[in-house]
């Protein structure tokens, strides 16, 4: 078989192209787009089938340097940290509270599940975490992250089974979270009991997320500053003897400027660009991660990954029907976030809001699922899974 190596320049060069020939893809593909597939996604399993084809006949294998898929990793993880906003958890009032303390049991839940089913059917307890909160609640962005964290325990593909997991979660949330939350409206008759809300917090919120072109470079600085100081709070960290990712000190450092800045006023974080330039990290970043799947190591775990996918379909469908419906007050809004936690519990945030938009479009709007699904599911969803996998990973190692 013969072997070609990439360096950091080509392999990001491959993994743009093959970006955008998902972006394509997606335009031409309507359920692509409906299920908030992501374009690294589509184009990454194309090309992935590829490679696994020439691999099967033996033509070529190709070696990618990762190094730039790291650096974007970084970034785009320690955009995730700005997200942290004390302040505006405390202004979303006890629901806000209630809901993020359901969703942290929730992801608890969904590794305890995973290590429980793995050693039930006799596999490594740190593969089951490969289909736990990791694809589940963090998706691909963190599927690429701790992915190789997980291989080096040992775990051969840990990547690959994360990925995979992530794309089963992307569509089963969506399938499953609009059905959903009309079930529960008819059944209960919810719509006779709808409330308003007050969208001043949602409105608020929004309005900090402003672009000008003028600011990308001091966000780009903020960054830069978060991820260096970071590397000293990952450094004391690993002092305790656990394992951390790379990107968990950068987190917490980006956390602490944002809410140093917001009490202060001393500092103004660029959230808008922020968010944007995580976002194309977090696109170079799956890019380069899903170029180097290697889809022939999922062969031989195709019936344990039915067994613990299912699983956590199962978990999904009571978590969202009986717990968040019950907790979260049993009404419309309730409904409206069970469809919701639906999809970001299973996928990413955008399926949430998709799952949402479904029954509101065929209803009426909800303001409380709306203020409660974004703030959660991208201020502090992917924050607090990050640390609570961390602490799964060392338990199981």
């Amino acid at each position: 078989m013969a072997t070609l190596d990439l360096d950091m320049y080509q392999t990001m060069g491959v993994a743009v192209v093959i970006l955008l020939i998902g972006a394509w893809l997606k335009k031409k593909i309507k359920w692509l787009n409906k299920f908030c597939i992501p374009a690294p996604v589509v184009g990454g399993l194309l090309y992935a089938v590829i490679m696994f084809i020439l691999h099967t006949y033996g033509v070529v294998e190709i070696h990618y340097d990762e190094t730039l898929k790291n650096v974007c990793m970084v970034f785009f993880f320690t955009s995730v940290g700005f997200q942290a906003n004390v302040k505006v958890l405390k202004k979303g009032g006890i629901g806000l509270i209630i809901f993020l303390v359901v969703v942290v049991g929730m992801i608890f839940a969904q590794n305890g599940l995973a290590i429980l089913i793995a050693k039930g059917i006799g596999l490594d307890p740190a593969l089951g975490l490969c289909t736990g909160s990791i694809p589940m609640v963090g998706g691909h962005g963190t599927s690429g992250a701790f992915g190789p964290v997980l291989e080096d325990f040992g775990v051969e593909g840990a990547t690959t089974l994360c990925t995979a997991s992530a794309t089963f979660g992307l569509v089963a949330g969506s399938l499953m979270g609009g059905p959903l939350g009309e079930y529960l409206i008819k059944k209960k008759n919810l719509l006779a009991k709808v409330k308003e809300e007050d969208p001043s917090i949602l409105m608020e919120e929004t309005k900090k997320h402003h672009h000008q072109a003028s600011m990308y470079a001091s966000a780009v600085y903020q960054l830069a500053i978060a991820v260096g100081l970071g590397t000293l709070i990952s450094w004391l960290l690993s002092k305790t003897g656990m394992t951390f990712p790379v990107y968990i000190g950068a987190m917490i450092t980006a956390a602490l400027m944002r809410n140093i800045g917001e009490a202060t006023g001393k500092i103004t974080i660029h959230m808008g660009e922020i968010n944007d330039i995580g976002g194309i990290c977090l696109s170079v970043f799956l890019g380069i991660a899903m170029i180097t799947l290697k889809l022939w190591q999922l062969a031989e775990l195709a019936l344990p990954m039915l067994i613990l996918l299912g699983g956590q379909l199962l978990l999904m469908f009571l978590a969202a029907r009986f717990v968040v419906f019950n907790v979260m007050g049993r009404d419309y809004d309730a409904a409206v976030l069970s469809a919701g936690t639906c999809g970001f519990g299973m996928g990413a945030t955008p399926n949430a809001m998709a799952n949402m938009q479904a029954v509101c479009d065929k209803y009426v709007p909800s303001v409380k699922a709306y203020i409660l699904v974004p703030i959660v599911g991208s201020m502090f969803a992917d924050f607090l899974n990050s640390l609570i996998v961390t602490l799964f990973i060392n338990f199981v190692k």
